[in-house]
């Protein structure tokens, strides 16, 4: 999900921050191009820099002038609302990148979860089966070892990633079919999400957006 508020108000933060040019090539970092580019262009940024002449020709129909060469100088991580490295968000998160709860299932002590079998639960447990694996930009490496936020919590990725969904274990808590589950952005405790994410894949965190907002269903919040 891409916030409209979000992506105003970043591109209001980086264009005060200084420079003209703003870096919307790999369609926006996944954001998409046009509605960035009408963002940023509003606030006024004299250029964007893209890297297809297609999309250089799409965005003349607009009236927007973009180049495919140079530099951008204008802030990407206020622009689209990134951590930084200690998870703190100088912005809002443009980019909500979530899953939906589609089952739950009763695990006991020493029971264990997804290929290879990873993860063994410590104790009597509750997990939750979601949307979202590595087909959508969830890297493998996650599994175990990051977190998603249902109800207002954290919760952890438990075993592997599977290529449209993960499993995370609830606790003593429970969650109805259907409850979102957050991996990053937003407003609650998943909103740093990109910053752990570049710990344990060592992928930057504009690769990591990039391959998110491209690879999976993109939509519009407020």
């Amino acid at each position: 999900m891409i916030s409209r508020s979000a992506l105003a108000s970043g591109a209001a933060a980086a264009l005060h921050a200084g420079g003209h040019v703003a870096d919307l090539r790999r369609d926006a970092w996944g954001h998409g191009v046009l509605a960035v580019a009408h963002a940023v262009t509003a606030v006024g940024a004299e250029r964007v820099l893209v890297d297809s002449p297609g999309v250089l020709e799409a965005l003349a129909l607009e009236g927007i002038a973009a180049t495919l060469d140079g530099e951008a100088d204008i802030d990407s991580t206020l622009l689209y609302g990134l951590p930084d490295r200690d998870g703190m968000m100088p912005v809002r998160a443009v980019m909500r990148l979530h899953g939906l709860v589609l089952s739950t299932k009763r695990l006991r002590a020493g029971d264990a979860v997804s290929y290879g079998y990873t993860f063994r639960a410590e104790s009597d447990t509750t997990v939750a089966l979601i949307t979202g694996g590595y087909a959508q930009g969830i890297m493998r490496a996650l599994g175990n070892r990051a977190s998603v936020e249902i109800d207002g919590r954290e919760r952890p990725i438990v075993g592997r990633v599977a290529m449209d969904v993960c499993v995370v274990d609830l606790g003593g808590a429970d969650a109805a079919v259907g409850t979102e589950a957050t991996y990053f952005g937003g407003t609650g405790p998943a909103a740093p999400g990109l910053a752990r994410w570049s710990e344990v894949t060592g992928l930057t965190m504009p690769e990591l957006i990039t391959v998110a907002g491209i690879h999976a269903d993109r939509g519009w919040e407020a």
